[in-house]
């Protein structure tokens, strides 16, 4: 099953990419700090969502409108009273079909399932304004990851399926660490 190869084929790269963010929460000392972290994610996040877009149509993920997407990523900067101008440069994986846009979502959608334990991170931390993006679904949190692996699993009916979504993924979590390590910004 395609939910379980992947979650292991993408454990290094997802490990790499957890490992910057930790460090970043960590250094977290304000909410300017915690809006430049969250510019980091909105850069990504924004740039990625248009590379899946003309891939993930409702008829593949019906709730997809309902997801956490960049926007609730931008209101959280813009609620901490920073703005979205000189945001990180980006790059991000090629996405041709729908597996590997599902590839891709796949690292998206994974980052709202820790999404609560940054949010206790950044209390410990004094930050408690700007949650919206990282508090995921709420209730719903273990639902809406539940159908989306339900959907993932569907759509790779070959391995060759598998495979391309599993590169998805892998350079998904590639680029975004990407983001971290760079330091060159490009304006809106």
């Amino acid at each position: 099953m395609l939910s379980t190869n992947i979650k292991e084929a993408t454990k290094v790269e997802h490990q790499n990419l957890e490992k910057q963010v930790v460090l970043k929460l960590k250094a977290i000392r304000s909410n300017q700090d915690y809006a430049d972290l969250l510019k980091h994610f909105f850069a990504y996040f924004s740039h990625i969502e248009e590379k899946i877009k003309p891939f993930i149509t409702v008829s593949v993920l019906p709730d997809y409108a309902q997801r956490r997407n960049s926007s609730y990523i931008k209101a959280d900067i813009l609620e901490l009273g920073a703005d979205i101008a000189n945001l990180p440069f980006t790059t991000v994986p090629k996405i041709e079909n729908v597996v590997q846009a599902l590839g891709a979502l796949y690292v998206l959608e994974g980052s709202i399932m820790g999404g609560s334990i940054i949010v206790k991170m950044l209390e410990k931390g004094g930050v408690i304004k700007g949650v919206s993006f990282f508090s995921g679904y709420g209730e719903a949190t273990g639902m809406m990851w539940g159908n989306f692996i339900a959907v993932l699993n569907a759509q790779a009916k070959t391995e060759k399926d598998e495979q391309e979504a599993i590169v998805a993924a892998n350079e998904t979590f590639k680029h975004f660490a990407y983001v971290f390590e760079k330091v060159s910004v490009h304006p809106v």
